[in-house]
């Protein structure tokens, strides 16, 4: 049986972490050293965008996981306790959540493992100052927001930033919208 196959079966072919049931694929799980259904899930494209950091968290969408991280599947208690981690810095239902989680010694090192290191990523403003989740930073130039009709101001602070998994791109909010900013734009 393929790894597909066994993940629809196991999945009762719907998204493992939403419950969606179109636009399925596997997921692998990293860190991946073996392709094995125990070390993937079978998600809907919207999760998996999300997860793998190629769109916006959309933190609405994510209550899923209010119910998925009580899987009795690793893989999945896995991709659970990474997204609550990542959610929990703006959202209180995701860190209560996170408080809730519980894994098993291994599947934990599994999940911090890649959190680790990402951990070791280092996000700095234009003058090569080291940034941190919840800092304050500072608009050095007028910047136009993709998607939207508004223009962020040069000397705007945005406070409480977070972190993304590429060290050249910090989240923010500006006017009550939550943007993703270059670093080489901010200054702290």
């Amino acid at each position: 049986m393929s790894i597909e196959q066994a993940l629809v079966e196991r999945s009762n072919n719907q998204c493992e972490l939403c419950a969606a049931t179109e636009n399925l694929s596997v997921y692998e799980v990293p860190p991946v050293t073996e392709a094995h259904s125990d070390k993937c899930i079978y998600t809907c494209q919207t999760c998996k965008d999300q997860v793998e950091g190629t769109t916006d968290l959309t933190a609405t969408h994510w209550h899923c996981l209010n119910d998925s991280m009580w899987s009795q599947t690793p893989a999945v208690q896995v991709v659970a306790y990474r997204m609550l981690s990542r959610l929990a810095a703006d959202n209180v239902w995701a860190q209560d959540a996170l408080d809730m989680i519980y894994l098993e010694e291994d599947t934990l090192a599994w999940a911090k493992k890649v959190l680790a290191e990402n951990d070791d990523i280092k996000h700095v403003d234009s003058n090569g100052v080291v940034l941190q989740a919840g800092d304050t930073v500072t608009l050095i130039k007028d910047l136009d927001v993709k998607g939207s009709s508004l223009t962020a101001k040069r000397g705007t602070a945005v406070r409480n930033i977070g972190l993304t998994s590429n060290p050249e791109h910090i989240e923010g909010r500006v006017d009550g919208q939550r943007i993703v900013i270059l670093t080489k734009f901010v200054k702290k």
